[in-house]
């Protein structure tokens, strides 16, 4: 029972760090999170302890356990780890890929303006698109090593997010960005595949860039 309220704390809090609604610089106590979330206090130290390996969590000083912020510099770090990551991912995607599945999401990303358009603030539907590319490209890329390294980085990229979503201009660019990487797949295409990919993050690079000062300005760390 204790392991299940644990990784129910833990998915809840990753949530909320991932979705801002615990900022940078949060303090994160045992006591408070744990009457928030409703469990007792081992599971959520159990889950702050998973969250600190995340390095979504970090002891700061006499403060305890905070929400690590996400700082200019750590951007272009994780970025420079995720071009390479994802470029050998789609590389080897397109080599091995099973045609219908991204026929499939070839098709429904030529819709994703639909997506963009469905009212909801959040994109969750569009978001789920993605997600569903990315655990196409694991399956398809076949590297256990490269498909774990890409899920450990991913809840941090997740955290940028909250840029994009602010900008509807970048989101249908990155949908088209999107579209080109899953064409070049489907036709077996592993350079263009590479080539697309890496477009794609120095463009998503740029737009999370531009937008430090704007966060910066709410208070915010980027």
């Amino acid at each position: 029972m204790e392991a299940k309220a644990s990784d129910r704390a833990y998915a809840a809090l990753r949530e909320d760090i991932v979705e801002w609604r615990l900022a940078p610089g949060t303090v994160l106590q045992e006591v408070e999170q744990s009457e928030r979330l409703g469990v007792s206090r081992t599971p959520v130290r159990e889950a702050l302890a998973r969250l600190t390996a995340d390095g979504l969590v970090a002891a700061q000083g006499g403060r305890g356990l905070v929400v690590t912020a996400v700082s200019v510099e750590s951007v272009e770090q994780l970025f420079q780890l995720r071009r390479a990551l994802e470029q050998e991912a789609a590389r080897a995607a397109a080599k091995n890929r099973d045609l219908a599945v991204f026929l499939d999401l070839r098709d429904r990303f030529r819709a994703a303006a639909d997506l963009l358009d469905d009212g909801d603030p959040t994109h969750a539907r569009y978001y789920d698109l993605v997600d569903h590319l990315d655990r196409a490209i694991d399956d398809a890329a076949a590297n256990p090593y490269l498909v774990a390294a890409l899920r450990n980085l991913r809840p941090h990229l997740a955290r940028l997010r909250r840029v994009s979503r602010d900008d509807p201009d970048r989101l249908r660019a990155a949908a088209q960005e999107h579209l080109l990487i899953v064409e070049a797949i489907a036709d077996g295409d592993a350079g263009l595949a590479a080539s697309a990919t890496r477009v794609h993050l120095h463009r998503s690079l740029q737009n999370v860039l531009l937008s430090a000062e704007r966060l910066t300005s709410t208070k915010e760390t980027v």
